[in-house]
C-alpha cells in the first residue's frame, strides 16, 4: 500500500476527527440551505411575480404558467444529476459541492434581473426558463453530492442523524425564503411586493451564495472517497448478506478496475441498476408527498381554503420550523432501529392519511386548525424526509456513489416531485381537486411496496476505515478492503 493510500485511511485523533466531522456537517448544510432557498423561494414568490411576466386576467392560470416554469427546472436535474455526479465521483464531493452553488447563484442573478412582459414581452418568462434550467442542473448534483458528502463524513453509527442534516437545511432555505416573506409582506404593500420586492430575494440568495462558495473550497474530502480515489477497492456498501456482498463486490471488480475509467460512468451505474431503480421507486412516494406539504401547502391554504396570503404563509414558516426540528430526532432514532421502519410508517401514513387531511386543510378555517393538519402531515413525510439521503448512499460503492443517488433520484424527481404542484393545479383548474389527494396516495403505495421488500441498508460498509473498525469476516471481508 502507498503512503499516500496509509495516509488517507490512517486513523485520526479523535478530537481531529470529531472537528473534521463538525466541519463537513456545518460546511455541507450550509451550502445546502442556500441552494434550496434559492429552489425554493421561486415558488415561495411567484404569487407576486406571476402577473408580470404572463398576460391575462385568471390568476389560476398565471400561476400554472410559472408552476410550469417551476417544473421544467426538474427536467434539468438529471442532466446536472449525472453531469455533477460524475464528476463527484471522479474529482471528489468537494470539488462537486463547490461547482453547484456556483452555477445556482449565476441562476438568482438572472431571475432577479429579468425584464417583464410589459417591458419585454415574452423575453422575461425565457429568461426565468434559462435560470431555472440552470438551477435545474445545480440542485440535480446538488442532492446526489450533499447525500453523498453527509453520510460519508458521518460516524457508521451516526449517519442517520448525519444525513438528516441535508433536509434540515433544505428546510432552513425554505424557512428563509418564507421568512424574508413575512417580512416583505408586513414592511411593503403588496403593490410594491407585486412591482419590484420580489427580486430582493433572488439578489440575497446570489450574495449568499458567494460566502458558501468560500466556505465549501476549505471543506475537508471524505476518507471513503480519498482512499478509493487511491486504490480499485470494490467493497459495496449493500448489507443485505454476506454473499450479495461479495456478489456486488465481484461486479465492481469486474467493471471498474480502471480507477478513473470505471469511476462514475453509465456502464459502472448500469451494473448496479437494481440499486438505481430502487432509488427511483422509494423516491416516488417521498417526493410527491414532499412538495405537496411544502411549497404547494401555501397555494392551497390560499386558493382552496381561503386564508390571507399572510396567515399562509405564517402556517407554512411555523410548521416547517417544527419539521425541521424533528429531522434528527428522526434520523437518530434510524440509527437504533433501522431505516426500514420509518419508511414504512411515512408510505402507510400518507397512503391512508392524504385524502383526510388535504379535505381538512381544505376546510381550515384559520391559522390554527391549518398549523395543526400541516404538522401532523409533516410528521408523516419525515418518516422518509430524514433518512433518505442515508438510504440512497448506503445502496452503492464509493465509485459509483454519487451517480447512482444522483441520476435515478433526479430521474424521480423530474417525472413526480416536479410535476407534483402543476398536477394538483390541474387537477384544481378542471373541478376536480380531490384527485390530486388521490394521485399522492397512489404515489405514497407505490414506495410502500417496495419498502418492505427492500433490506435495510443500516449496517452498510462505506469505506476501509468502516470495514476495519467493523471487522467484517471471511468472504464479506475479502470483498470490503483489498
Amino acid at each position: 500500500m502507498s503512503p499516500s493510500v496509509v495516509a488517507a485511511v490512517r486513523p485520526q485523533p479523535p478530537g481531529g476527527e470529531r472537528a473534521r466531522r463538525r466541519l463537513a456537517l456545518v460546511g455541507g448544510s450550509l451550502g445546502n440551505l442556500v441552494e434550496w432557498y434559492d429552489w425554493f423561494v421561486y415558488a415561495s414568490f411567484a404569487v407576486y411575480f406571476a402577473d408580470d411576466f404572463f398576460p391575462g386576467s385568471d390568476s389560476t392560470a398565471k400561476l400554472m404558467n410559472t408552476a410550469g416554469i417551476f417544473a421544467v427546472g426538474f427536467l434539468m436535474r438529471p442532466v446536472g444529476g449525472w453531469l455533477l455526479g460524475r464528476a463527484a465521483d471522479r474529482r471528489g464531493r468537494k470539488s462537486a459541492l463547490t461547482l453547484t452553488v456556483t452555477m445556482m447563484s449565476a441562476a438568482a442573478v438572472l431571475i432577479a434581473v429579468a425584464p417583464t412582459y410589459a417591458r419585454a414581452g415574452y423575453l422575461g418568462a425565457g429568461v426565468l426558463l434559462l435560470a431555472r434550467l440552470l438551477q435545474g442542473m445545480s440542485i440535480g448534483g446538488e442532492y446526489a453530492a450533499s447525500a453523498t458528502y453527509l453520510t460519508e463524513a458521518s460516524a457508521p453509527n451516526r449517519r442517520g442523524l448525519g444525513s438528516s442534516f441535508q433536509y434540515v437545511s433544505m428546510t432552513c432555505g425554505q424557512l428563509l425564503g418564507l421568512g424574508i416573506l413575512i417580512v416583505m409582506q408586513h414592511t411593503l404593500s403588496s403593490a410594491q411586493l407585486h412591482s419590484w420586492g420580489w427580486r430582493v430575494p433572488f439578489l440575497l440568495g446570489a450574495a449568499l451564495a458567494g460566502v458558501v462558495l468560500w466556505l465549501r473550497r476549505r471543506l475537508p474530502e471524505t476518507e471513503a472517497f480519498t482512499a478509493d480515489a487511491f486504490t480499485a477497492d470494490a467493497f459495496t456498501a449493500d448489507a443485505r448478506t454476506a454473499d450479495a456482498r461479495t456478489a456486488d463486490a465481484r461486479t465492481a471488480e469486474a467493471g471498474g478496475r480502471e480507477q478513473d475509467g470505471g469511476r462514475g460512468t453509465l456502464r459502472s451505474l448500469w451494473e448496479h441498476r437494481r440499486q438505481a431503480l430502487l432509488v427511483m421507486a422509494l423516491t416516488l412516494g417521498g417526493t410527491v408527498a414532499y412538495y405537496t406539504y411544502t411549497t404547494y401547502l401555501t397555494k392551497y391554504l390560499i386558493g382552496s381554503a381561503g386564508l390571507a396570503k399572510n396567515t399562509a404563509t405564517l402556517v407554512s414558516f411555523t410548521a416547517l420550523a417544527v419539521f425541521a426540528a424533528i429531522q434528527p430526532l428522526a434520523g437518530l432514532l434510524s440509527d437504533r432501529i433501522g431505516r426500514r421502519p420509518l419508511l414504512i410508517t411515512f408510505a402507510l401514513g400518507c397512503t391512508v392519511g392524504t385524502y383526510p387531511l388535504m379535505t381538512a386543510l381544505g376546510s381550515a378555517s384559520g391559522y390554527w386548525s391549518a398549523l395543526g393538519l400541516s404538522l401532523v402531515a409533516l410528521v408523516i413525510v419525515t418518516g422518509y424526509t430524514s433518512i433518505n439521503a442515508a438510504v440512497k448512499a448506503e445502496l452503492f460503492p464509493t465509485r459509483i456513489r454519487a451517480l447512482g443517488v444522483a441520476l435515478p433520484y433526479a430521474l424521480a424527481n423530474a417525472l413526480f416531485g416536479g410535476t407534483a404542484e402543476y398536477i394538483a393545479l390541474w387537477f384544481k383548474n378542471s373541478g376536480h381537486e380531490s384527485g390530486f389527494f388521490w394521485y399522492v396516495s397512489g404515489c405514497a403505495l407505490v414506495s410502500l411496496v417496495v419498502y418492505v421488500l427492500m433490506p435495510d441498508t443500516r449496517n452498510a460498509v462505506l469505506s476501509p476505515e468502516e470495514a476495519r473498525t467493523e471487522a467484517p469476516t471471511g468472504a464479506a471481508a475479502a470483498g470490503a478492503v483489498r
